[in-house]
């Protein structure tokens, strides 16, 4: 018999439903069972033959019942009820991914992400300076951009991202990098990762061989090992990457020259050439992270591999490191063959970035608050690379150990012999309050030891204690 709870607040019909229900999936109703007629229902329970009609209805909209005429409502045939001693079966098991797992651990490791303790003085080399300045800037590009009613901006996108800014990025590298181009050759991406993973499945084919510096970028060979790439390592010394070590059936080649990624060096001329006559010799891709070249403390940026051979370049840059990691967009810039390609994957696998990012993006360049911010770290930078640099020096950490990396960018490297316990050091300063980023994390098969030091985070006074606190521990 179905009841109506005075007290419930769900409506009569709703209650008289979830019940009718409930007796038909534990078998009170079994299949094929008659259902009272809707108005000698409706007298029973003392509501309205209206209220009952619409259990019935829902009943048969659900499937729960069948309906033949005069024959009256009964309980269909294929509801099968659950028996008490039934056991629930268990769900998919998803397939085992070791290489995630592994792959996500690195990169947790390379990021110091969940560091416990937590320290007082983090010397992160992937983190920007931030402050409210900024924030209050791209608060009110997001309001503005937000208060303009327009409503084609929230229908479905262009894949290779907002023209406007594209054309502002556009504008960008030919003034400040001297690459001039189409704004059709750029792609948006959602950062590195995400540009990596879009080259990995438009370009290359399962089984290909690709090239990475060693030490150098992990998501890199991450990205193109989860993509089923094969990972050939480079060597990397004070020239940068040791061209004549490229395996010579690679199809593609990740290099950062104007600041590599770990050891910190510039890439030299005659590498450089080097580089860019194999690849068109070979047909081989070169993906050039562009990594820290906006952060140069002698003399202007190093003009980029793009602008001598656009023809096999890709070029990545990121706002994730001249902005925020939090402003989540990235470009790649390349020929209009590939740029069209890696179109096709994005529209499939992402179809567009969020536009509310870009649209603030796009504002915050156009009014100028980007070039203010820029010149405004820039300063920031070289006065803590200034101080980070005389306290290494100053406590003798340079005479114990080889400190490469000091012209651009926003890290710099101690390096110390492959015998060092790097891993007992590094634990040691975290003790001591102090995160230092050992040089192991940045390693595919290289034994090179030494910790990659960030300042770009870190006040001038916390540069000097943690440089201090550090030294104690090593000297």
């Amino acid at each position: 018999m179905l009841k109506v709870n005075r007290k419930d607040a769900r409506p009569i019909w709703h209650q008289l439903l979830d019940q009718a229900i409930h007796n038909i999936t534990t078998g009170n109703w079994p299949p094929g069972e008659l259902l009272l007629p809707s108005r000698e229902l409706a007298a029973q329970i003392g509501v309205s033959r209206s209220t009952i009609q619409i259990v019935y209805e829902e009943l048969f909209s659900r499937g729960y019942t069948v309906t033949s005429g005069r024959g009256g409502t009964r309980v269909s045939h294929s509801m099968h009820p659950a028996r008490s001693s039934d056991v629930m079966p268990s769900g998919p098991v998803p397939p085992a991914l070791p290489l995630v797992h592994e792959s996500i651990a690195k990169l947790h490791g390379w990021f110091g992400d969940h560091l416990t303790p937590q320290p007082d003085i983090d010397f992160s080399p992937h983190e920007p300076y931030i402050d409210d300045t900024f924030a209050q800037s791209w608060r009110k590009a997001y309001l503005q951009v937000s208060a303009v009613p327009r409503l084609d901006s929230w229908s479905y996108g262009n894949a290779r991202g907002y023209l406007p800014l594209r054309e502002q990025i556009q504008r960008y590298l030919s003034l400040e990098r001297g690459i001039h181009i189409d704004a059709q050759q750029i792609l948006l991406t959602s950062g590195a990762q995400h540009s990596l993973d879009l080259i990995a499945q438009a370009l290359l084919t399962e089984g290909d061989l690709v090239s990475v510096e060693d030490p150098g970028f992990p998501a890199a060979w991450t990205t193109m090992s989860y993509r089923q790439m094969k990972v050939a390592a480079v060597p990397v010394d004070e020239h940068g990457l040791c061209v004549e070590h490229i395996v010579p059936q690679s199809k593609l080649v990740f290099v950062t020259p104007s600041h590599q990624c770990a050891a910190g060096v510039i890439m030299s001329e005659p590498r450089r050439q080097q580089l860019i006559q194999l690849a068109g010799q070979r047909g081989m891709w070169i993906v050039e992270d562009d990594y820290d070249s906006e952060f140069r403390y002698r003399g202007e940026p190093l003009p980029p591999l793009f602008s001598q051979l656009p023809q096999n370049t890709l070029y990545m840059m990121s706002f994730s490191k001249m902005i925020a990691p939090g402003v989540r967009l990235s470009a790649i810039i390349g020929p209009q063959i590939a740029i069209d390609r890696l179109t096709q994957i994005q529209e499939l696998t992402y179809r567009h970035l969020p536009i509310m990012e870009q649209l603030t993006l796009t504002h915050f360049i156009e009014r100028g608050h980007f070039m203010r911010h820029m010149r405004r770290v820039r300063n920031i930078y070289r006065r803590r690379h200034e101080v980070m640099t005389k306290a290494i020096h100053s406590c003798g950490l340079s005479s114990r150990f080889r400190l490469s990396g000091v012209e651009t960018g926003l890290h710099m490297l101690l390096e110390a012999e492959a015998s060092y316990d790097e891993a007992a050091i590094t634990a040691k300063a975290l003790e001591q309050g102090v995160c230092v980023y050992p040089l192991s994390r940045y390693c595919l098969e290289s034994n090179r030891k030494g910790w990659v030091l960030g300042f770009a985070k870190v006040d001038e006074d916390q540069i000097k204690e943690g440089i201090l606190r550090f030294a104690r521990l090593v000297l």
